[in-house]
């Protein structure tokens, strides 16, 4: 079952083509992995997937909805962590799970439990009370995480989130991604650490606006005849005409 279609998805600014007619499915569950160089087009289309920005042409459903004419109902069945950290760091832990929860919707009996979940999914009930500002980075990535799934949404888009983070925290950080798309949960994520990539059940790369290679880690690996997603990454990166 596809959560994600995109039919010659396309976005014009003035006479510039950020996102020029992409196509592609994304199925319940799956890690799509959405990468591209600076420039690509990749933050566009992800903007328009959450119904933040509406396409110049193409056809879009997201979560069973048309992103023309149901964007609230796509904003209710998806969850959004940006590339920098999107939590309230006066706020203590507790608070900012009870807020988001509440904006989702949650009852109080939910927010009670998934607060006590998530704290102890993350081994933080000794934080519990601590100011989001006062943890460490990748601490705040984790919870991040938590919380933009706090509501169980059917997608999550992940907007390079572990940019900056140790390789410990990163491999952490996964481990959450993972358990979620166990539970049905789609992760789309955009990452510039190519070993990340290979962590994704498929992955496409967008060069200038359009997707030039789409598939899983191992056949995109086959193709190229390298041996990681790093040289298959660089192999169509270095064709960009476009920068930034």
């Amino acid at each position: 079952m596809y959560v994600i279609e995109a039919e010659k998805l396309t976005k014009r600014f003035g006479n510039f083509t950020a996102v020029d007619q992409i196509s592609f499915e994304v199925s319940e569950g799956e890690i799509f992995g959405f990468l591209g160089a600076n420039g690509a087009g990749k933050t566009t289309a992800m903007r328009i997937l959450c119904g933040l920005s509406k396409p110049t042409s193409g056809k879009v459903r997201v979560a069973g909805f048309d992103i023309y004419k149901q964007t609230e109902q796509v904003k209710q069945h998806i969850g959004y962590m940006s590339q920098k950290f999107s939590l309230y760091g006066d706020l203590k832990v507790w608070e900012n799970i009870r807020l988001f929860g509440g904006i989702y919707g949650l009852s109080e009996v939910q927010l009670k439990e998934k607060t006590d979940r998530i704290l102890g999914l993350l081994d933080m009930e000794d934080k519990r009370d601590a100011l989001v500002d006062s943890l460490p980075l990748g601490w705040k990535q984790k919870l991040a995480f938590s919380v933009a799934i706090v509501h169980e949404p059917r997608i999550v888009f992940l907007d390079e989130p572990t940019g900056g983070v140790d390789p410990v925290t990163r491999r952490q950080f996964w481990e959450l991604i993972y358990q979620a798309a166990r539970r049905g949960i789609t992760i789309f994520v955009t990452t510039h650490y190519m070993d990340e990539a290979e962590y994704c059940d498929r992955v496409s790369i967008m060069v200038d606006g359009r997707i030039e290679a789409l598939d899983t880690p191992l056949e995109l690996k086959r193709k190229f005849c390298v041996e990681n997603m790093n040289d298959v990454f660089y192999s169509l990166a270095r064709k960009a005409q476009r920068g930034e």
